[in-house]
């Protein structure tokens, strides 16, 4: 027979996969493993959530467990974040994202989190929540309307970092003249690191520190950072750099190369057009 606890946990679990955010994690994590940038374990997302957001399905006060941060981050104090976990496969999200998901919340000291929903089986968040919150952190600082880290292992863009030199100006340029659309999306164009391990604090306080100026960062060799206000808003931007890079990669795999591209002044008339302003240093006029 069913107790009122086990009757308790059914009745949120139904009511959390109803939530918009919860199905908004769902559909992005299976968009990308389907697009093949986020294969076996690779890639995490971050969703920074209003708790008036959150209390229509969730009761704040029960907690499942503490984690104590070894990063502390007071600037995020008593936030709530819905993310991905910690060696889950993106595949598997819509059919069980009790597992692989996870609602968290910020202390009021910025010292750990309280895991309110998800992680299921001892759970933990993303193995990159220090590059996440980091993240954040910057971003909010730019645009306080900033809520979505999204990290995956773009294709395109990773094969790029193969074959293209990893100077930020010239790596911009190069995807703005591959996509009319490019300038217009990312006119800040993209902040890249030097190769460095994944998961640790370092290489979290060098994206964020790319993050105050660009809203996508390339980790070369491994994948793509990207920051936004919704979730379509940052799937989108990802997408169209990546759309740019494959379109490079075509061209330079094929026998006549490359004959015309976007111009320097074609691209500033674009830029006018779109009242968009481009990044310094980029265009030569």
């Amino acid at each position: 027979m069913i107790n009122e606890n086990e009757i308790k946990n059914l009745m949120i679990k139904d009511s959390l996969l109803a939530a918009p955010f919860v199905q908004e994690m769902m559909a992005a994590t299976y968009n990308m493993w389907t697009l093949g940038w986020d294969e076996r374990n690779g890639g995490n997302i971050s969703y920074l959530l209003k708790e008036e957001e959150v209390t229509p399905f969730l009761d704040i006060k029960d907690k499942v467990r503490t984690a104590i941060l070894e990063f502390p981050v007071p600037e995020l104090a008593n936030q709530y974040f819905i993310v991905t976990g910690s060696g889950k496969y993106f595949k598997n999200v819509k059919d069980n994202p009790g597992d692989c998901l996870g609602i968290i919340r910020v202390d009021g000291k910025g010292n750990s989190i309280d895991i309110l929903w998800g992680l299921e089986n001892d759970g933990k968040p993303t193995s990159e929540l220090p590059s996440h919150f980091m993240s954040h952190i910057a971003r909010l600082k730019v645009d306080k309307n900033h809520r979505i880290i999204m990290h995956n292992h773009a294709t395109n863009i990773l094969a790029m970092t193969f074959t293209h030199e990893l100077d930020e100006k010239s790596f911009t340029k190069t995807l703005w003249q591959m996509c009319t659309e490019c300038i217009v999306v990312f006119p800040d164009g993209l902040g890249i690191l030097p190769w460095m391990v994944p998961g640790t604090d370092e290489i979290g306080q060098c994206t964020a520190e790319k993050m105050l100026d660009h809203r996508l960062v390339i980790w070369p060799f491994h994948g793509i950072f990207g920051a936004g206000t919704t979730m379509d808003e940052t799937f989108g931007l990802i997408e169209t750099a990546e759309k740019a890079a494959q379109i490079y990669t075509l061209i330079h795999s094929h026998q006549g190369g490359v004959k015309q591209v976007i111009t320097d002044q074609e691209l500033a008339d674009l830029a006018k057009a779109f009242g968009v302003t481009p990044i310094e240093g980029v265009l030569t006029i």
